[in-house]
């Protein structure tokens, strides 16, 4: 109301002169006119400076709070008129410069007092509106007309700018002009639809207070003395809506500023997204291309979508989370000693492969039938012919590991009559016989219950040469010879040397005991195959010229059960690889004739006491016990079981250096510092001894934790001073690696990939690191055959370490173990490995040989890659059951077929 007697108070002054009447109308209405002139003048240059032009080019801003100054980019054209920053009037200059545009004489300048007046009235009338303008001032464009009332004015705003340019510099730089121009249009569109909303809300009020504005003045006009003059003001407000225009004008201004606030804060925060994507995607991808750089100037290290529509399964939602994202470590930033078979393999070099994965080469290739004389047993690595016939025999080399120069890309055919293996337990006692039609064992081992034929099954009563009667009362009878053994407690993980059909192993899982079997591919036919179809672990391998594929001090105990080993020959060169392998502390049971060979009846249990083979059984026994002296073994017992009528010698391996410090003879000698007792690819046998690790933090000196506490705790002697595979300190990447696959395998593999687990017993993980993904799996009744590659950091002591077990090799070798011997194969990041170091059908060959007919595998890896295996799987008739890839990550599921070619090869 104030602003209204303000605008009255021209009028009082005639009104109350009484000399002439007519004299006041005359000045009264000539004042009213000037008064209107003016007023029009000053909401002229007012309205110019809040309302927009309608020819601005909107340009997009930084978000901004309602109480901040806005972010300014840049200034098109002539700036607006500023308020100063302590009142709401316009600066000094402009105010002059309209004082001279409307003229400063005497006769006028009491009148420009009162519309100065006015005007300071009508500020104070736009409140916070006017504060929050003055702490916000807008960019906007002059009319032509009043830019030379601006020029002053310009120079401000542009002071403002380029202190608000500076505050927001780190922003502004982080967008580019392409983007810029994109959210310039964006913006332009946006606002011109806000306008008009703006506008119609804007009339919509205009209408309400123009209605209040008219009540107002009739109020006013009740106190007025003159209702001419009275009626003459209230109409040139009315007309010209000075205060009420200008008010809603600022109102209008305010809300379209706090719209266009909100715009942009909405704009630069999709470009935040944006720019933090593009940012990560740039770092991926030069973290990609060191990688690959790194790798092609270094010796090979390890390099720490949507469902198919023909798939037979599908993914849910909740496990797509878990099943693409996966841990990529390659290990080539790590600190500390994480050595590769492939730096100690003297032959590696020699068998290395240069040619790389080619996307192309499944079209056109023809799959055949191996053309071998093995048939359907073909271990490519141990049925060589051609190498064979140049092996000799004195140490048992032919029957190591000899590869043929070309692996073999033909696909091994199944024996006649095959049937899908029978599911576990039942397996442990009876298999089909088509499956393994090998009778040679049931005729020369029948009568020691090794196994039978009955009828169309093999049946395996459980017993074996020095366990005729059953091998859980043997395994009882060990632990009760030493108590401490403690059978899946403080024993968890064991080597079974020469183990026949593995019953032995096969009995040990009752005791929460994994044992590693192997035996050699000879005379007893097939004795390893019969094992791993019955689903226990073995492979094929012999005690020859080279260190079996295992790492140092990993073996909580070896076990032989006359397993006819010479073990004295060649300066104990086999003993001593067994104290390779053996924990310090761990124990060697051996049981077989010379254990008892003092007894005369003890000796004839085993049919033909003549004496001669009596002496040469005592020679034997003295040659054992003179080589276990000098290696510090200490003969811990020996036992006699009276029902399986054997006896059992248990030895122990020495946990110092002390015994080796005070022998008298130095012989088996110690090994040299330099002499990796790791390494174990392709690497000869040694005679001698390495010495015990005494340092509390190295890894051998201390006994590792009971099982189960072993699996999930990092072993003592990771140091977290060392970089894990995947980046973190060792001790947390241990963790997070087991954290990764149990969230992996409960979330996707249990019930997201359409597998029947209660089907699945030999499980193999192809590519292990620290045997997550086996440790996930403890709750299962399944075992994992855990495989470190050799060009891999070298993590299968870390494996051993939490009670689980696993094998060097190098896939572009074929594996030794029979065919179809396994229900399912992992390949976490195997094949874009691969793929650099040698072609991709023979591993896929390999893939088909080892796997059985309705067994699983699952890949993960690079989409481009998951596709490429896609094609080699159904070239070769598999059933794709479900791929899935997300940012650029992909999985496959897939099953073996009974499909096989109708042809076979010209040679293999």
């Amino acid at each position: 109301m104030g602003m209204v007697g303000k605008s009255s108070r021209p009028g009082k002054r005639p009104s109350s002169s009484s000399s002439s009447s007519a004299a006041s109308c005359i000045s009264t209405v000539g004042m009213v006119v000037v008064v209107m002139l003016c007023v029009l003048g000053v909401w002229t240059l007012t309205s110019s400076s809040v309302i927009p032009s309608q020819s601005t080019s909107t340009r997009p801003r930084s978000a901004f709070s309602s109480f901040t100054t806005p972010s300014i980019e840049r200034i098109e054209r002539d700036p607006p008129p500023v308020f100063d920053a302590v009142s709401n009037h316009l600066s000094e200059d402009e105010n002059a410069a309209k004082s001279e545009g409307l003229g400063s004489s005497d006769p006028q300048s009491e009148k420009t007092e009162a519309i100065e007046e006015e005007s300071e009235q009508r500020s104070d009338l736009d409140g916070g509106e006017s504060e929050i303008q003055r702490q916000q001032p807008e960019v906007t464009v002059h009319s032509e007309e009043n830019d030379s009332a601006g020029e002053h004015s310009q120079e401000q705003l542009e002071e403002a700018a380029s202190e608000n340019r500076s505050g927001n510099s780190e922003e502004s730089e982080s967008n580019n002009e392409q983007q810029e121009r994109s959210q310039e249009q964006q913006q332009q569109q946006q606002l011109e639809m806000e306008t008009a909303e703006n506008k119609e809300e804007s009339d919509n009020r205009s209408e309400i207070r123009m209605e209040t504005e008219r009540e107002e003045a009739r109020d006013q006009e009740t106190h007025q003395e003159t209702n001419e003059g009275g009626e003459n003001g209230q109409d040139s407000q009315s007309e010209t809506g000075i205060g009420d225009g200008r008010s809603e004008n600022q109102r209008e201004s305010e809300e379209n500023q706090h719209q266009t606030e909100t715009e942009m804060q909405q704009i630069e925060s999709s470009e935040a997204e944006q720019q933090t994507g593009e940012e990560q995607e740039s770092r991926e991808a030069q973290q990609q291309e060191q990688q690959q750089k790194e790798e092609e100037e270094s010796a090979p290290a390890e390099s720490g979508g949507s469902s198919d529509p023909n798939a037979g399964e599908s993914i849910s939602d909740e496990s797509r989370s878990e099943v693409v994202p996966s841990q990529k470590g390659d290990g080539k930033n790590r600190k500390g000693p994480w050595s590769t078979q492939a730096d100690q393999s003297e032959n590696e070099k020699e068998r290395r492969r240069g040619d790389g994965l080619d996307g192309n080469d499944v079209i056109g290739h023809k799959w055949e039938l191996c053309n071998v004389t093995a048939g359907p047993d073909y271990i490519p690595c141990l049925d060589n012919e051609k190498a064979l016939r140049h092996i000799e025999t004195t140490h048992y080399q032919h029957r190591e590991r000899h590869c043929p120069e070309e692996s073999p890309t033909c696909l091994v055919p199944l024996p006649k009559g095959y049937r899908h293996s029978i599911e576990w337990s039942k397996s442990r006692d009876r298999i089909w016989y088509n499956n393994v039609p090998r009778t040679k064992l049931a005729v020369v081992k029948g009568h020691q219950n090794w196994v039978k034929v009955t009828g169309e099954y093999l049946t395996f009563p459980g017993g074996g040469t020095q366990f005729i009667h059953g091998a859980l009362h043997y395994i009882d009878f060990i632990q009760k010879s030493v108590p401490d053994i403690a059978w899946g407690k403080h024993t968890r993980v064991i080597l079974d040397v020469g183990c026949g059909v593995a019953s032995f192993g096969g009995y040990l899982f009752e005791r929460d005991v994994l044992a590693m079997s192997f035996a050699p591919k000879d005379e007893h036919e097939a004795q390893v195959q019969f094992a791993l179809e019955r689903g226990i672990p073995a492979i094929s391998a012999v005690m020859g010229s080279q260190r079996l594929p295992f790492p140092s001090r990993v073996f909580d105990m070896v076990h032989c059960a006359r397993c006819r080993v010479p073990w004295h020959a060649d300066g104990g060169r086999l003993l001593l690889e067994l104290n390779r392998v053996l924990r310090p502390g761990g124990y060697f049971v051996w049981s077989a004739t010379p254990v008892y060979q003092k007894l005369k009846e003890d000796v004839e249990i085993w049919k033909g006491g003549v004496l001669e083979t009596l002496y040469k059984i005592i020679s034997i026994s003295n040659a054992m016990s003179a080589l276990t002296t000098s290696m510090c073994w200490d003969l811990f017992t020996i036992k006699k079981d009276r029902v399986n009528s054997v006896g059992a010698a248990i030895y122990r391996k020495p946990m110092s250096n002390e015994c080796y410090d005070h022998r008298k003879h130095h012989s088996p000698p110690m090994c040299k510092e330099d002499d990796d007792p790791n390494a174990a690819w392709y690497i000869p046998l040694q005679t001698c001894m390495h010495r015990v690790p005494v340092d509390g933090a190295e890894r051998g000196s201390q006994w590792p934790e009971e099982w189960s506490n072993r699996l999930r705790q990092p072993p003592y002697w990771l140091n977290s001073s060392e970089i894990g595979i995947y980046g973190k300190p060792a001790p947390a990447d241990f963790t997070a690696d087991y954290e990764h696959w149990k969230r992996v395998v409960s979330k996707s593999y249990l019930s997201g990939l359409g597998i029947s687990w209660s089907k699945v017993r030999n499980v193999m993980d192809m590519r292990a690191v620290y045997g997550g993904f086996a440790a996930a799996l403890k709750d299962l009744k399944v075992w994992v055959m855990n495989v470190v590659n050799i060009d891999a950091p070298d993590t299968l002591p870390i494996i051993y370490e939490r009670g689980l077990f696993g094998i060097y090799h190098d896939w572009c070798e074929s594996f030794s173990t029979y065919p179809r011997t396994y229900d399912l194969l992992h390949a976490d990041h195997l094949f874009s490995r691969l793929k650099k170091r040698c072609k991709i059908a023979p591993v896929m060959a390999e893939v088909d040989r080892i796997l059985r007919p309705s067994g699983k595998l699952i890949v993960r890896d690079e989409s481009n890659v998951v596709g490429e295996i896609e094609s080699w799987l159904r070239s070769m008739h598999w059933e794709v059951r479900l791929t899935f890839s997300k940012d650029q990550e992909g999985i496959l599921c897939a099953e073996k077929t009974d499909w096989r070619p109708e042809t076979y090869s010209d040679s293999s």
